[in-house]
């Protein structure tokens, strides 16, 4: 049965994709089955795995309006996940869902019937809180939020905070925190520290301890369709993200396939 996070913050440009990607790619490599689903309509995720997403004629879109079977749509990204594709189609999707039935479960009842073909499955949400992000809160089992550490970054946290407990309230009663990953860190910072320090202050151990720089090469590898963990595994971006992927994997308590324990 597998573990669906997640992964969202309403603040744009905090790393959320970047995470999404190079997570999926870290737990592949770990020997995971790995699902990405890209419900974002910039599509960012889509391109960062490989996939031309101008060129994919069945996407996410048909997955919530329900006009396409998932087994038709999902892609396999040379980094060894499996992804959902998303394009611009998607923008849409929210207005022809508003007059749907139990249009915030669509993707939930999606995702049902395969759920024990992965180990994961990850929810790049569009950094907004809207119909799309609704959907990937109520299939999700717990939420996985990147954030720099930045006042305005702060601001937000607590809005997230409390529609997540809303959710959980109405919608999604099994949903939590799994915890707050630092993102586009520069350690030279003080406002990083402080901002740092009152995450671990007020969340206390849903704070991950590992911590992702700021970094060029993780910023270069989506041109190249390639996860920055592979696109250069010794850059400090890379090391990084797997340093967290195995963290996340502590945390969620999975288990390592023997081929990756013996390799490990």
């Amino acid at each position: 049965m597998a573990i669906t996070l997640a992964i969202t913050n309403q603040k744009g440009g905090v790393g959320k994709t970047t995470t999404a990607v190079n997570l999926s790619a870290g737990l592949a490599a770990k020997g995971l089955r790995v699902l990405l689903v890209d419900l974002d309509p910039q599509a960012n995720a889509t391109m960062g795995c490989g996939i031309d997403k101008l060129h994919v004629p069945l996407t996410v879109y048909h997955l919530l309006l329900e006009t396409a079977e998932l087994t038709d749509i999902r892609k396999k990204a040379d980094a060894g996940f499996d992804v959902i594709p998303a394009n611009r189609d998607l923008a849409g999707a929210e207005v022809e869902m508003v007059s749907l039935l139990a249009r915030e479960q669509r993707l939930k009842g999606a995702l049902e019937d395969i759920q024990d073909q992965y180990d994961l499955i990850l929810l790049d949400c569009p950094p907004a809180l809207n119909l799309l992000t609704l959907n990937g809160l109520v299939a999700a089992d717990a939420v996985l939020i990147p954030m720099q550490c930045e006042y305005y970054a702060l601001e937000g946290l607590s809005d997230l905070v409390n529609t997540i407990r809303m959710v959980k309230k109405h919608l999604n009663n099994r949903i939590d925190i799994l915890g707050l990953l630092r993102t586009m860190v520069d350690a030279r910072s003080t406002l990083s520290q402080q901002v740092s320090e009152q995450l671990q202050k007020h969340f206390g151990d849903k704070v991950f301890e590992t911590v992702i720089p700021r970094n060029v090469r993780l910023a270069e590898a989506p041109s190249h369709g390639i996860p920055g963990v592979l696109y250069d595994k010794s850059s400090r971006g890379a090391q990084a993200y797997a340093a967290f992927t195995d963290e996340l994997i502590s945390r969620c308590q999975l288990s390592l396939p023997e081929t990756a324990d013996s390799a490990a």
